[in-house]
């Protein structure tokens, strides 16, 4: 078996992976910044954060979640497929194992109110659980077409006792919501925590985020040992990246399983409506790291595009970079129309809805299977529940022909 080390080098003590990561951010910030690196540190170990932390794991949030064989799925598909089921997390998504961890991070650290950002709107929502749960002041910045687009959400959001804070500049989704988010923080962080909501940013925010996350990759581990499998691949949709980074760091050293990191092609690569910013960026600094984003002549974000608010975003986190250069990642895009779908075949084959960003995941693990290059058994990260976007899939799909599923 051949290993990859990795565990315990990154990030360095300045919060590099490999020269993606870092923290680029103006003088304002460095204060809040350097207080939050050092309370992680000195807290995440601490016997009360871990045992405070897994009591909401297990008590509240509903850790463990399943692994599910997808039967159907695998009959068709000639390999075993099984569902890392992140939807059925309280609040429906992966986020909320980052947001508890923060809340409580920022609690104990003396801050009472929290802000974030978010685009699908699952990030703003586990916030507001969060908020609600530990009774902080909750504000989520969220671009204005975002808000229409994922209206569940923002009233989801609303109902908690959270402010949902409208952004109107630029492209008016999650790069501009980080940007605000970012400007409020620099004038609030003495008693204001900023929940980043993904693996991007500057240091230690995707270091922390991913070790929030974690715990999907140790469960499937744990999961798969009990039935005695060993995985052929590990596959889940990249946006800024932490179900992918919580999915794949326990894999990191066995490269005997391969990590397929799954963007949004959009409308088309050649369309330029897409967010490949693994696939088809170039390195530059966004929100405070150095990554692989798309952007134009000038080092400026371009906008990016995908039906996924979720993975509509211009950038993707360092650490995902970083393994990306070194060949550990192995990449894939999906289109709008692959999505969709995949959704469909997975709610009539299976009975699961899955969100759109997992949608593309899975539209990668079918489009593998069916061109003989998966075998064995793949698991896919699920990383959150569609019911958020049955509007978009609702005016997309024509769900007046109830033929049988695709093959």
């Amino acid at each position: 078996m051949t290993r990859f080390e990795y565990h315990g080098k990154y990030p360095d003590s300045k919060g590099k992976f490999g020269r993606f990561g870092g923290t680029y951010v103006p003088e304002t910030l460095v204060p809040a910044i350097t207080e939050l690196a050092n309370k992680y540190i000195e807290l995440k170990d601490s016997t009360e954060f871990i045992d405070t932390l897994q009591e909401i794991r297990e008590h509240y949030t509903g850790r463990p979640t399943p692994l599910t064989h997808a039967r159907g799925a695998s009959e068709d598909l000639g390999c075993q497929v099984f569902l890392k089921r992140e939807d059925l997390l309280h609040g429906g998504a992966h986020k909320l194992n980052n947001t508890m961890g923060q809340a409580l991070l920022a609690k104990m650290m003396g801050k009472h109110k929290l802000i974030a950002e978010t685009g699908a709107g699952q990030h703003g929502f586990a916030t507001a659980i969060a908020g609600a749960y530990f009774n902080m002041e909750t504000k989520v910045f969220m671009g204005k077409v975002d808000m229409v687009r994922q209206a569940y959400n923002v009233a989801r959001m609303r109902l908690l006792g959270a402010e949902v804070v409208p952004v109107t500049l630029g492209s008016q989704t999650l790069k501009e919501a980080v940007s605000a988010a970012l400007r409020y923080w620099s004038a609030h962080s003495n008693d204001t925590h900023y929940l980043i909501g993904s693996v991007m940013g500057p240091h230690p925010y995707p270091m922390m985020v991913r070790d929030f996350q974690r715990v999907i990759g140790k469960e499937i581990k744990a999961q798969l040992s009990k039935r005695k499998i060993t995985p052929n691949a590990i596959i889940a949709c990249v946006g800024g990246g932490s179900n992918a980074m919580g999915a794949f760091y326990d894999f990191i050293e066995d490269k005997s399983v391969e990590l397929h990191a799954v963007e949004a092609a959009g409308r088309g690569e050649n369309s330029g409506e897409h967010a490949l910013a693994l696939n088809a960026g170039t390195e530059g600094i966004l929100h405070g790291a150095r990554e692989f984003l798309l952007q134009d002549d000038y080092g400026n974000p371009r906008e990016s595009y995908s039906i996924s608010a979720g993975l509509d975003y211009p950038g993707v986190g360092p650490e995902l970079c970083f393994l990306a250069e070194c060949g550990r990642l192995k990449l894939g895009k999906i289109t709008d129309e692959e999505a969709l779908e995949a959704f469909k075949y997975l709610s009539k084959r299976e009975g699961i809805m899955p969100a759109l960003e997992s949608s593309h995941a899975l539209a990668h693990a079918f489009k593998l299977a069916r061109e003989d290059k998966a075998s064995g058994t793949i698991v896919v990260n699920l990383s959150g529940h569609g019911g958020k976007d049955l509007d978009i899939i609702l005016d997309k799909l024509d769900l007046e022909n109830n033929g049988d599923h695709d093959e």
